[in-house]
């Protein structure tokens, strides 16, 4: 939206909600070409089916006679190869350094503050299986060039000098930054408004008008919208179902993540983190929070959250970070979202070949803010029929079909 506006487009948000509450919100607020490992690798199978019976494990599937949940499954097993691996990693750099580009950039707009920092990543391990796996994967992001080194025990501790770290040591990621998601939401809708963007609330997309291969009018529960030139399809874990209206396979599940922040932290840290073993997230954020985030249930989005999955969040810090004494907040002060899970852990960015003036930008799971501002110059140059900014092959959204 922000790069369309930029370009001159008259662009309107539709959006099911209020535009309050969504993953943009409540999640790690990362920045991070470090993740260029895709959520299906090798070993996730074996260990989700391992968690599948724990109400508070970091990965559950909630077995379903669901065809597009069947589907997606048979994907994502098959996805999960060293191949894929090796196939994802340059295209999630990629994007994800084209991102970090364009929030760089924002952060020194004038009066545009979401308390952006560029001060790195660590990725905590506890276990001699991570500490081993840590080996390879600082080979890996040395061979992409990202900037990226282990640490023993000690340089681990010496950079979070504040607090006690139960762990062998880290990954140190110089290549990541993070933001603080509710600012970084907050300001950039007011600059949307002030630059013309009309934002409807409350209008969930329910189909489409096609004629001559092109989309000609987006109909809600209570409206239609016509004088359409373009649609980008870029509704999360709920595009599965609006892409099939379009003729367009797309596996997809959504993934819930809960997470909880104290707003005015009695404990720091100098550096995000994340704590290999447990999965969990630690964000300090625009000075004086901190961020705890992670798991991901995979169920239908009309399936009620399951709060108690946040214990496991804060038993997992209390056994990295032992002097962090997080009592669990009352219900409706933990937060809950669904991200959207491709088959093979990369996003869906592309043009339809099918409906023609229809681009899709969904998918990102875990990514949805990291990559977000790169994807948004991408669908940009998509619509304007420009040389994109990155090969956008790895992306293809009919790569399933």
């Amino acid at each position: 939206t922000y790069y369309l506006s930029k370009a001159g487009h008259r662009v309107t948000v539709l959006d099911k909600g209020d535009f309050t509450d969504n993953c943009s919100y409540g999640n790690a607020g990362y920045v991070c070409p470090s993740h260029f490992i895709p959520l299906a690798a090798p070993g996730i199978v074996q260990q989700g089916l391992k968690w599948m019976l724990n109400s508070e494990s970091p990965f559950y599937v909630k077995p379903a006679l669901n065809w597009s949940l069947i589907d997606w499954g048979m994907k994502f097993m098959r996805s999960a190869s060293k191949k894929n691996v090796k196939d994802s990693a340059a295209p999630l750099r990629d994007i994800a350094l084209l991102s970090q580009e364009q929030y760089a950039g924002w952060s020194k707009t004038p009066g545009f503050d979401f308390a952006y920092e560029h001060k790195g990543l660590l990725e905590i391990f506890q276990t001699d299986k991570m500490a081993d796996h840590a080996v390879h994967t600082v080979q890996q992001g040395k061979e992409l060039g990202l900037e990226v080194e282990l640490l023993d025990k000690a340089a681990m501790q010496a950079k979070e000098p504040h607090t006690s770290i139960n762990a062998q040591g880290a990954i140190f990621f110089k290549c990541d930054a993070h933001l603080y998601p509710n600012k970084l939401m907050q300001n950039l809708m007011v600059r949307l408004k002030e630059d013309g963007v009309v934002f409807e609330p409350n209008q969930e997309v329910t189909g489409f008008e096609t004629k001559a291969g092109r989309v000609n009018k987006v109909i809600t529960g209570s409206r239609s919208f016509d004088q359409v030139d373009e649609v980008v399809l870029a509704t999360g874990s709920w595009s599965r179902a609006l892409a099939a209206q379009l003729q367009l396979r797309i596996p997809l599940v959504a993934g819930r993540g809960y997470s909880v922040t104290l707003e005015d932290s009695p404990y720091r840290l100098n550096h995000p983190a994340i704590l290999t073993e447990g999965r969990v997230a630690v964000t300090p954020m625009d000075g004086n929070k901190i961020r705890f985030g992670g798991t991901m249930e995979v169920v239908s989005t009309n399936t009620p959250p399951r709060f108690n999955r946040v214990n496991g969040i804060l038993r997992a810090v209390k056994d990295f970070l032992p002097e962090f004494d997080i009592t669990r907040p009352p219900d409706e002060k933990i937060w809950s979202g669904f991200r959207p899970c491709s088959a093979d852990g990369v996003p869906y960015i592309g043009r339809s070949t099918r409906t023609r003036n229809v681009v899709l930008a969904t998918g990102h799971a875990m990514l949805g803010l990291s990559l977000g501002a790169g994807t948004g110059l991408l669908v940009k140059e998509l619509v304007n029929d420009e040389q994109p900014s990155i090969d956008l092959k790895a992306f293809n959204p009919e790569r399933f079909q």
